[in-house]
């Protein structure tokens, strides 16, 4: 893993702090919050800077605006929730560049804390524009990058900023970079993962990298179907990836050659669609036609949990089910739930994984929940993430 320095040696004591959080949150209709789990990990850091007499200036995006401020994706709502977290003003620019920003930032106190406008509000954020980057780092002395949620994004808040400014991770960023970094490079064993969610294509390369790396996988969620389908066996009108199919062969082929634990849900739970739900029933054999898959069966969790008992590090990405509909939540809760009593080093990937885990009450007792979704994914298949190798690559700062 990339050597990267962490915040504990930068130099941060009475400097501007130029900070890069993910405060990408969900919001609901009326523009509320629906899950803080970003912000409140975020607390860590600020607090170290705020401390040592620090002035912070924070940044972030928030959704996909297209390069032109939309009032629906001011970051707003953070900073108020976040003034709540912190028992002390946030205040949120009207921008993240330009005359107005640097004459705030100039008159800041120590302790104080500021919020930059979202970043996507400017095209140049996501084309890692050097001269955008440069105007950001003219605002503060140091930078931490605290955003795993976006360092596999190379953007002039994650990449750019780097060649400007003194640079570290905070403790947000180094802590999912130890935990993942461990689990990819030096595992307790045995090393058992679950890999769920939708697609097979989105997630070969992270199956191919796995075999080289765990000792078992176990497969659920609906790429299961896929691999159903390569194997001959009836999946009925459950979600079938056409373009998954040469990926499914593909892992099929590789862990057959090295003899590898690549385990299929051996039952399943079907239903004719979601609505008919309470008419679902298990089924071990081909799905008919007009049923379709929703959930590993009964069989399925006690085989999982067999393997899962004797394992020292598990890494999950993806639920195993349709967890958002009951009873399709009960593989991925009865799973969350085992592996919490667990002695072992239990790492939750970002996204719906850790959702799921949040909701059915586990999160608390899993040695880590990643909060970034793709970017904990391309981690795990071994692709650098530029947000990271950007702090690992300082050498040199031109101002």
């Amino acid at each position: 893993m990339e050597s990267v320095k962490t915040i504990e040696e930068l130099q941060v004591q009475d400097k501007r702090v130029l900070i890069r959080v993910d405060y990408n949150v969900p919001l609901n209709e009326r523009g509320e919050i629906t899950d803080d789990v970003r912000i409140a990990k975020s607390l860590d850091t600020l607090r170290y800077c705020l401390e040592r007499g620090a002035r912070v200036i924070l940044m972030s995006h928030l959704g996909r605006p297209k390069g032109t401020p939309e009032a629906k994706y001011s970051l707003k709502p953070a900073a108020l929730h976040l003034e709540k977290l912190l028992g002390k003003p946030v205040s949120l620019l009207g921008d993240c560049v330009g005359s107005e920003v640097e004459k705030a930032v100039q008159s800041m106190k120590a302790g104080d804390i500021v919020m930059l406008e979202n970043l996507r509000f400017h095209a140049e954020e996501t084309k890692n524009d050097l001269t955008f980057a440069k105007k950001l780092a003219g605002l503060a002395d140091v930078y931490v990058n605290d955003a795993f949620g976006a360092a596999h994004r190379a953007h002039a808040s994650t990449a750019g900023v780097t060649e400007f400014l003194p640079s570290a991770a905070g403790f947000l960023l180094a802590q999912e970079l130890r935990y993942l970094g461990k689990a990819i490079t030096n595992p307790d064993r045995p090393f058992v993962t679950i890999l769920g969610g939708a697609k097979v294509s989105d997630k070969i390369k992270l199956i191919t990298n796995l075999i080289d790396k765990a000792d078992t996988i176990l497969i659920g969620g609906a790429m299961a179907y896929t691999f159903y389908k390569v194997m001959g066996i009836g999946i009925g009108n459950s979600k079938f990836e056409p373009e998954g199919v040469p990926a499914a062969e593909q892992a099929l082929k590789k862990a057959r050659e090295k003899n590898f634990q690549l385990l299929f849900p051996v039952d399943r739970v079907i239903a004719q669609s979601i609505e008919t739900a309470s008419q679902s029933k298990v089924i071990e054999t081909d799905i008919p036609d007009g049923w379709s898959g929703f959930d590993i069966g009964p069989k399925t969790v006690e085989k999982y949990k067999q393997v899962l008992a004797g394992a020292k590090t598990i890494v999950w990405n993806g639920p195993v089910g349709l967890f958002e509909f009951k009873p399709f939540d009960q593989g991925t809760y009865e799973l969350a739930k085992f592996i919490s009593t667990l002695q072992a080093t239990k790492i939750i990937g970002g996204g719906d994984t850790a959702a799921a885990v949040r909701q059915f009450g586990f999160d608390k007792q899993m040695s880590h929940v990643s909060t970034g979704g793709g970017a904990s994914l391309e981690f795990l298949e071994g692709t650098l993430l530029p947000g990271v190798t950007a702090l690992a690559n300082k050498t040199t700062v031109s101002k």
